[in-house]
């Protein structure tokens, strides 16, 4: 009976191994199937990225294959390929940059830049993709987004902070420490989402718009129109370094309106 049962073990961990062999093997050829099939396409193309996405857009299911072979063939085009694939299959977009961050051919934030440079309807998916692979450069994310699509700022704080919440007084300043101007938009968005937060939100926004006192007077303004109590507002304001004079102008000029 044990010489049964030590045979069956046996026979377990040999055809074990051999499902994992074939497997490694199968994964090999694909490899090198994609590989050669690139290379066949770049010397017709002349240029990766002309081959990237004409692969992309004939096989849309090949897409993630060949943009992981693609940069590991040619690193230094790193650019031209995630432009070439996020315009050829932008609903792909957040696979692609993962596939970039993994293989470290450049740095978070160039990586996020180029991907949203190829497809800016689609940063959202950028930068909650690259701060979920590399949480630790978060108000880079937020500061580079900004600065490249700054008409989204909105949309990438929201994103961003609905994946992050504990961190939304970081996003909120690095946001409005890149592009000043979005102040206003940002902090609705966020107060759109994030309500009970109010007062971190207001605070933080006035106290990082302290440079520029027309936007700390436009954002008093938003929390105003969104509903917040007078009380709250000039307590939250307060807080962030707005004078009395400034909070009671912004007050009254919405009232007024």
């Amino acid at each position: 009976m044990r010489k049964i049962i030590k045979i069956a073990i046996i026979a377990s961990v040999v055809s074990a191994a051999c499902t994992v062999t074939a497997q490694e093997s199968a994964e090999t050829n694909d490899n090198h199937a994609t590989s050669s099939f690139v290379k066949r396409q770049v010397a017709q193309n002349m240029s990766i990225g002309r081959a990237v996405k004409s692969i992309a857009s004939n096989y849309p299911q090949e897409t993630s294959s060949v943009v992981s072979t693609a940069l590991d063939m040619y690193p230094d085009k790193y650019q031209e390929i995630i432009h070439a694939a996020i315009s050829a299959q932008p609903m792909l977009t957040e696979d692609i940059v993962k596939i970039a961050l993994e293989k470290e051919i450049a740095s978070c934030t160039a990586i996020v830049k180029t991907a949203i440079n190829a497809e800016p309807s689609y940063v959202d998916f950028v930068v909650t993709a690259a701060a979920n692979s590399t949480p630790e450069e978060l108000n880079e994310i937020v500061r580079v987004a900004v600065i490249t699509e700054p008409d989204s700022a909105d949309f990438i704080v929201q994103s961003l902070a609905q994946q992050h919440p504990n961190k939304i007084v970081d996003i909120l300043g690095s946001a409005i420490g890149a592009v000043p101007l979005v102040g206003e938009y940002v902090v609705e968005a966020l107060l759109a989402v994030f309500p009970n937060d109010a007062e971190s939100v207001v605070s933080t926004a006035v106290r990082e718009s302290g440079a520029q006192r027309d936007n700390v007077k436009r954002i008093i303004e938003t929390a105003q129109n969104f509903g917040l109590d007078e009380k709250n507002i000039y307590k939250y304001a307060k807080e962030g370094g707005a004078t009395d004079e400034e909070i009671t102008a912004a007050l009254r000029e919405v009232s007024g309106q």
